[in-house]
């Protein structure tokens, strides 16, 4: 590359730069603490109270004490106080008048359904999310499982038994995560779990949840890896496999389109996973990888990144980013500027991606587990906005299901053994968000993913909207 180029490549790379991080302060100062759209940004780091060296035992909840340092109300405050005590009717009281101020609280949900049990038998499950790192991904899981047990336990519960639901925050770390697996194991009431959020965590808890022989199944975990790892591993996501496949035939078929240049971050097992399931099935059908570029490199640069694959030949980018790299991966498409079509994961399916993004990023596909009008006919999405006043995204349909799989399989036999054969047997299915949920013999979910492309809309804030493609 001449000087000249290289001199407009490196200011180019300083003005996107600046642009981003301009968007990104404006974005977190002005965005509705609601879940705009479904959709969610990034945490706001004053709502961020990562503590690796918590206890175990303060990072468990079956009400007496609050997780989600957001939305901290005196009539929450009150509640849990009330719930440590034993003084359950207080609770309930406490807890009815704060989802009347904010009812799109789903751990104010889940805590008022167990006060309403107190000390009756019921049926326990819990919940292991990332609140200490991720709050509002927390939160968009935390309310398909909240709806579940809202649903179940309003309709008499489990062969007239009450579901009760405890939160533990394991901070998407798999240390953390295997502490808080561990303490689960030994809690002999819980008879299942629904986790964990990144395929890294879920891999590193799914030991001691398999060696413990509790059911653990993951509503967002799509690495590969989690395929066969072990007999009570299951999830109801769908794996990289099928959102691979898809990307990659559809650069094929409907872009006509032949050669890719592929962004992921290697520290990821997820991303690394989502890379490899595209790679494999373009190179099988006769398509062509011309360039990778790791987010996690220290060397690496958008504005030359993007650069060097229009230069190898690329004609469309694919986006493999985690969690933590889409920063990265909107720098990549605000860098493009719809030069080439881009291709991305389920973890581009944020409201910061569309914030961010805006026009740059019109026409940009991604595949998702679910989208709210895949399937406009569904009762789901329906009941969904009626409970929590707003859309609902993929997270928290997936995480409906995996606790609707759950409570058939306690229906079945509430025992641990007892679950995790009637989820392995060959005629299981549970009623979903969409489609009826059954698991292959791998544990993966048996479901084809959805396609979405981002579009402008005019009524909604920011301007732009994920909008399923038809086939």
């Amino acid at each position: 590359m001449s000087q000249k180029n290289e001199t407009v490549v490196l200011l180019l790379s300083l003005l996107v730069t600046v642009a981003l991080v301009a968007t990104g302060l404006w974005w977190f100062t002005n965005r509705d603490g609601i879940n705009l759209g479904g959709l969610t940004g990034s945490n706001n780091p004053a709502s961020t109270q990562r503590a690796p060296n918590q206890p175990v035992e303060a990072r468990i909840s079956l009400g007496d004490k609050l997780l989600l340092s957001s939305g901290e109300t005196p009539e929450k405050q009150a509640a849990v106080k009330a719930i440590a005590s034993g003084n359950y009717e207080a609770a309930v009281s406490d807890l009815e008048a704060a989802l009347k101020s904010d009812r799109n609280d789903p751990e104010a949900l889940i805590y008022l359904n167990n006060a309403r049990i107190g000390n009756r038998k019921s049926y326990a499950i819990a919940a292991s999310i990332p609140i200490g790192t991720a709050q509002n991904p927390s939160k968009e899981v935390l309310r398909g499982v909240a709806q579940a047990q809202n649903e179940v336990n309003q309709a008499g519960g489990i062969g007239g038994v009450p579901l009760k639901v405890i939160i533990a925050n394991d901070d998407n770390d798999p240390n953390v995560a295997q502490q808080v697996a561990e303490a689960l194991v030994e809690n002999q009431q819980v008879l299942g779990v629904v986790g964990n959020f990144d395929s890294d965590v879920t891999l590193a808890a799914g030991k001691v949840y398999e060696k413990g022989q509790l059911v653990q199944i993951s509503p967002t975990s799509t690495s590969v890896q989690l395929s066969n790892a072990g007999e009570y591993i299951f999830r109801t996501v769908p794996s990289d496999r099928f959102a691979g496949n898809a990307l990659s035939r559809y650069m094929l078929t409907q872009l006509k389109k032949q050669k890719a240049a592929v962004f992921f971050n290697s520290k990821s097992n997820y991303s690394q996973s989502l890379k490899n399931e595209f790679s494999t099935t373009l190179l099988g059908d006769g398509g062509e990888v011309v360039a990778e570029f790791d987010f996690s490199s220290p060397n690496f640069d958008v504005a030359s990144s993007v650069q060097e694959a229009i230069g190898q030949g690329a004609e469309v980018l694919m986006l493999a980013p985690n969690t933590a790299a889409l920063d990265q991966a909107l720098q990549v498409v605000q860098v493009n500027e719809k030069r080439l079509p881009v291709l991305a994961g389920d973890s581009g399916y944020s409201f910061k991606t569309l914030e961010v993004g805006r026009s740059n990023a019109v026409g940009m596909l991604l595949a998702v587990p679910w989208h709210i009008l895949g399937n406009p006919e569904a009762e789901f999405p329906k009941a969904a906005n009626q409970l929590w006043g707003a859309e609902i995204n993929w997270r928290t349909a997936m995480a409906y299901d995996a606790t609707k799989a759950l409570i058939a399989g306690i229906e079945q036999n509430p025992t641990r053994t007892g679950v995790q054969q009637a989820l392995s047997a060959s005629d299981f299915s549970a009623t979903g968000a969409a489609n009826p949920i059954r698991f292959l013999p791998s544990g993966d979910r048996n479901q084809v993913v959805q396609l979405v492309t981002i579009q402008p809309v005019n009524n909604k804030d920011p301007g732009y909207e994920f909008i399923p493609v038809r086939e």
